[in-house]
């Protein structure tokens, strides 16, 4: 018996020594060879642009490799990344502007607003900030969160609400409760993934994206006086 107890617990020892070195060495080889870990769809990514592990952070955006799209990751700092503001939709004269809230503005927010602010940061050295499409939004739908948790991979997404989150679609006929309204915005809701047709001058949730210069649509480059020209990184 005590020498089957001890062949049990040199088994143990032997299998967590194993499972540490496979650990390190993964973590390794992702730190000199991040191209050779694929299996993992998203990339976590510094604010000033540099690839991290998945263990590491914090992080400011978030890569998706199946798309290659760049994503705002949200932060709970009171920032211009605080997963709590809200936005009103808003772009070029189109919509209702300054109805939503945030502390970043002396008004009140709009979608324009932290477009405007994120290509003025350079947020992972990015300069080609927009509003998602409805598609391009309802691709990080994830069908099973943890309980309570919102509907897309929080481990890479984090300070995601349970709400509705703003997508480029604009001028969508209104029914039901908002009809009088006539046209709105589409939103992505990020509870259970549905799409619904909000007014303008709703305050909903906004995460940006990023993709290379010739994928963002024309309607979304900013008139305002703080534009910042769009370049290509």
């Amino acid at each position: 018996m005590r020498k089957t107890a001890f062949r049990v617990k040199q088994g143990i020892r032997l299998l967590t020594i194993t499972a540490l070195l496979i650990s390190l060495i993964t973590l390794s080889n992702y730190e000199h060879h991040p191209e050779q870990v694929t299996e993992q769809r998203f990339v976590k990514i510094h604010y000033s642009g540099q690839v991290l592990t998945p263990w590491q952070g914090p992080w400011a955006c978030t890569l998706d490799k199946k798309t290659g799209l760049y994503w705002e990751n949200k932060s709970d700092d009171e920032s211009i990344h605080d997963g709590q503001w809200t936005y009103s939709w808003y772009l070029n004269g189109l919509g209702a502007a300054n109805n939503g809230d945030c502390f970043f503005e002396a008004g009140q927010c709009d979608t324009q607003d932290l477009i405007a602010r994120m290509n003025q940061e350079k947020t992972c050295g990015l300069t080609n900030w927009r509003l998602p499409t409805q598609a391009e939004l309802s691709s990080l739908v994830f069908e099973s969160p943890k309980t309570g948790k919102a509907a897309i991979r929080n481990d890479f997404f984090s300070h995601t609400k349970r709400g509705d989150y703003w997508t480029a679609e604009h001028s969508k006929p209104l029914t039901g409760t908002y009809h009088y309204l006539n046209n709105g915005a589409s939103s992505v809701n990020f509870i259970d993934g549905q799409v619904s047709f909000l007014p303008y001058r709703n305050a909903a949730y906004v995460r940006l994206v990023s993709s290379p210069i010739g994928l963002i649509p024309a309607a979304q480059i900013s008139s305002r006086s703080h534009h910042v020209e769009l370049t290509k990184n």
